[in-house]
Protein backbone atom coordinates (compact mmCIF):
# COMPACT_ATOMS: atom_id res chain seq x y z
CA UNK A 1 0.00 0.00 0.00
CA UNK A 2 2.95 2.26 0.67
CA UNK A 3 4.23 1.56 -2.47
CA UNK A 4 1.31 2.27 -4.35
CA UNK A 5 0.95 5.52 -2.78
CA UNK A 6 -0.83 5.43 0.46
CA UNK A 7 0.52 7.82 3.44
CA UNK A 8 1.17 5.72 6.99
CA UNK A 9 1.06 7.84 10.43
CA UNK A 10 2.05 5.41 12.97
CA UNK A 11 1.44 7.31 15.90
CA UNK A 12 2.42 5.29 19.57
CA UNK A 13 2.11 5.41 22.95
CA UNK A 14 5.86 6.79 24.18
CA UNK A 15 7.83 3.39 25.01
CA UNK A 16 9.08 3.64 29.03
CA UNK A 17 6.70 6.88 29.42
CA UNK A 18 4.86 7.69 32.30
CA UNK A 19 1.51 6.98 30.79
CA UNK A 20 2.75 2.99 28.91
CA UNK A 21 3.74 2.56 32.99
CA UNK A 22 0.30 3.15 34.18
CA UNK A 23 -1.10 1.44 31.52
CA UNK A 24 0.81 -1.62 32.76
CA UNK A 25 -0.34 -1.51 35.98
CA UNK A 26 -3.93 -1.24 35.09
CA UNK A 27 -3.99 -4.57 32.66
CA UNK A 28 -1.51 -6.13 35.28
CA UNK A 29 1.37 -6.38 33.23
CA UNK A 30 4.79 -7.05 34.83
CA UNK A 31 6.71 -3.24 34.40
CA UNK A 32 8.54 -2.74 31.05
CA UNK A 33 6.17 -5.39 29.17
CA UNK A 34 4.09 -3.06 27.15
CA UNK A 35 6.94 -0.96 26.62
CA UNK A 36 9.03 -3.42 25.25
CA UNK A 37 6.54 -4.74 22.81
CA UNK A 38 6.17 -1.00 21.78
CA UNK A 39 9.61 -0.33 21.49
CA UNK A 40 9.97 -3.84 19.41
CA UNK A 41 6.86 -2.50 17.22
CA UNK A 42 8.72 0.86 16.33
CA UNK A 43 11.53 -0.93 15.64
CA UNK A 44 10.53 -3.29 13.28
CA UNK A 45 9.03 -0.19 11.19
CA UNK A 46 12.00 1.45 11.49
CA UNK A 47 14.61 -1.36 10.83
CA UNK A 48 12.97 -3.97 8.68
CA UNK A 49 10.03 -2.67 6.92
CA UNK A 50 11.02 1.03 6.08
CA UNK A 51 14.52 0.18 4.52
CA UNK A 52 12.72 -2.57 2.05
CA UNK A 53 10.46 0.76 0.79
CA UNK A 54 11.84 2.60 -2.11
CA UNK A 55 13.38 6.04 -1.42
CA UNK A 56 10.06 8.00 -2.31
CA UNK A 57 7.58 5.35 -0.29
CA UNK A 58 9.76 5.51 2.82
CA UNK A 59 8.68 9.41 3.30
CA UNK A 60 5.16 7.97 3.44
CA UNK A 61 5.62 6.26 6.37
CA UNK A 62 5.91 8.70 9.30
CA UNK A 63 6.48 7.51 13.11
CA UNK A 64 5.98 9.44 16.06
CA UNK A 65 4.95 8.78 19.90
CA UNK A 66 3.26 10.67 22.57
CA UNK A 67 3.15 10.34 26.28
CA UNK A 68 -0.40 11.32 27.37
CA UNK A 69 -3.30 8.85 28.89
CA UNK A 70 -4.46 6.37 26.03
CA UNK A 71 -8.05 6.29 25.48
CA UNK A 72 -8.41 4.83 21.37
CA UNK A 73 -6.71 2.82 19.28
CA UNK A 74 -7.48 4.82 15.84
CA UNK A 75 -7.16 3.41 12.46
CA UNK A 76 -7.84 5.71 9.56
CA UNK A 77 -8.26 3.36 7.00
CA UNK A 78 -9.00 5.81 4.12
CA UNK A 79 -11.42 9.07 4.05
CA UNK A 80 -13.96 7.08 5.09
CA UNK A 81 -13.44 4.12 7.06
CA UNK A 82 -11.74 4.34 10.68
CA UNK A 83 -11.28 1.29 13.23
CA UNK A 84 -11.93 2.68 16.64
CA UNK A 85 -10.76 0.59 20.05
CA UNK A 86 -11.49 2.53 23.44
CA UNK A 87 -9.03 1.48 26.55
CA UNK A 88 -11.14 0.53 29.26
CA UNK A 89 -10.56 0.45 33.13
CA UNK A 90 -8.82 -2.54 34.18
CA UNK A 91 -9.38 -4.03 30.67
CA UNK A 92 -6.82 -5.38 28.44
CA UNK A 93 -6.84 -3.40 24.78
CA UNK A 94 -7.30 -6.91 23.05
CA UNK A 95 -10.45 -7.20 24.66
CA UNK A 96 -11.98 -3.50 24.51
CA UNK A 97 -15.12 -3.23 22.10
CA UNK A 98 -14.13 -2.24 18.29
CA UNK A 99 -15.76 0.08 16.52
CA UNK A 100 -16.12 -0.04 12.45
CA UNK A 101 -17.21 3.53 11.38
CA UNK A 102 -17.74 4.76 8.12
CA UNK A 103 -17.66 9.00 7.15
CA UNK A 104 -21.14 9.44 5.73
CA UNK A 105 -21.85 13.01 5.83
CA UNK A 106 -19.02 15.98 4.98
CA UNK A 107 -19.22 17.41 8.91
CA UNK A 108 -20.18 15.52 11.42
CA UNK A 109 -20.46 12.30 12.78
CA UNK A 110 -17.82 9.82 14.82
CA UNK A 111 -15.82 9.44 12.06
CA UNK A 112 -15.06 12.99 11.97
CA UNK A 113 -14.23 13.14 15.60
CA UNK A 114 -11.69 9.84 15.83
CA UNK A 115 -9.92 11.97 12.74
CA UNK A 116 -9.75 15.42 15.39
CA UNK A 117 -8.48 12.88 18.51
CA UNK A 118 -6.15 11.65 15.91
CA UNK A 119 -5.05 14.74 14.12
CA UNK A 120 -4.59 16.28 17.82
CA UNK A 121 -2.14 13.99 19.32
CA UNK A 122 -0.22 13.78 15.62
CA UNK A 123 0.22 17.84 16.29
CA UNK A 124 1.60 17.29 19.94
CA UNK A 125 3.41 14.12 18.73
CA UNK A 126 7.79 13.51 19.68
CA UNK A 127 9.38 12.91 15.98
CA UNK A 128 12.37 10.61 17.77
CA UNK A 129 10.54 7.65 17.25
Amino acid sequence: MIEEGTAFKCLFLKPYGQYIREREREEGFPSGQLSALTALNIMTLQERVRPRLSDEAQQRLEMAVYDEPIRFNIILADQGLCIAQPYLPETRGVDSPTFMIRKRWANGGLHQIFEQVFNSLWERREVDA
